[in-house]
């Protein structure tokens, strides 16, 4: 168990560092994106007015047009600098038609990047506040007098001096609203319940070690009362073997047995001639 609270311990740090890793890199990535778009959208409309001006007074005669040459074979172009000095013009202003929909799009991304900042700043403020809570730092019971002690218990902590103060209102008011959860889950109740369900535990341990010992005691005493009665079977057995011997040896000394016997023999006839008397009585 502890093995395996160590190895889960291990993964939950190595996920949170490369956690770490995986957003400061994310961070990286993204300002020089957002440096590279606003470079880009400088660069688009610099061009683009600079082409048109240029382009406009070499219309109206103000400025030269470019010029160069082209040779495609044995054909030359002499006009392929004003060409393409109205083909740059173009394109740039072109270009220039979809910056105000790319700045839209990057104020958007940066609202809702901002948005997302504040709430995990609310976040990360409303779990200090819910754990001081727990921990039966605040003690005043109306609102008013609630929100400003959460209020400035969160303006004392060193993790949030730094927050704005609406963010710091706004996580008072929810750590306000949910005292009633941190209070029925406080870490004194908590602790006791851990308590408890660690008691309820070792009276499980020692009621299973105590049912494996009687159960041991139960198939001993098992064993020894077959073995008694094999015993006793066989004592049994030795006892009724002794008592058919001794019937068969001393008839005149088993008295019962002699004369269930003599009743059961049939009637034997008279002898004639002269028989002791003893003789006789000994055969009744």
């Amino acid at each position: 168990m502890t093995g395996a609270r160590s190895r889960l311990s291990a993964f939950t740090r190595a996920m949170f560092l490369g956690g770490n890793m995986l957003s400061s890199v994310w961070f990286v990535t993204r300002s020089a994106q957002v440096i590279l778009q606003t470079l880009s959208f400088g660069m688009v409309l610099i061009a683009a007015v600079g082409l048109s001006l240029l382009t406009l007074g070499a219309v109206v005669g103000l400025v030269p047009w470019l010029s160069f040459a082209v040779h495609l074979g044995d054909q030359v172009f002499e006009n392929a600098g004003q060409a393409t000095q109205i083909a740059g013009t173009l394109v740039c202003v072109m270009l220039a038609g979809f910056l105000p929909t790319n700045a839209r799009i990057m104020a958007l991304e940066n609202s809702h990047r901002q948005f997302s900042l504040g709430m995990q700043d609310v976040a990360h403020a409303y779990q200090m506040a819910h754990a001081a809570d727990r921990a039966g730092v605040f003690r005043l019971k109306s609102e008013f007098d609630s929100v400003r002690e959460r209020l400035a218990y969160m303006r004392r902590h060193p993790e949030l001096a730094t927050l704005e103060p609406e963010i710091l209102e706004i996580a008072a008011q929810m750590s306000h609203l949910s005292r009633a959860l941190a209070e029925a889950y406080s870490d004194a109740n908590v602790g006791r319940a851990r308590m408890f369900l660690s008691q309820r535990q070792q009276e499980i341990a020692t009621f299973k070690d105590r049912l494996v010992k009687a159960q041991a005691i139960s198939a001993e005493l098992r064993q020894w009362l077959h073995q008694v009665e094999q015993e006793e079977a066989g004592a049994s057995a030795q006892l009724s073997r002794l008592q058919a011997e001794l019937a068969d040896m001393l008839p005149e000394a088993l008295g019962i047995e002699t004369r269930a016997r003599a009743r059961a023999r049939p009637a034997q006839p008279h002898l004639t001639g002269d028989v002791p008397p003893g003789l006789t009585r000994a055969a009744e």
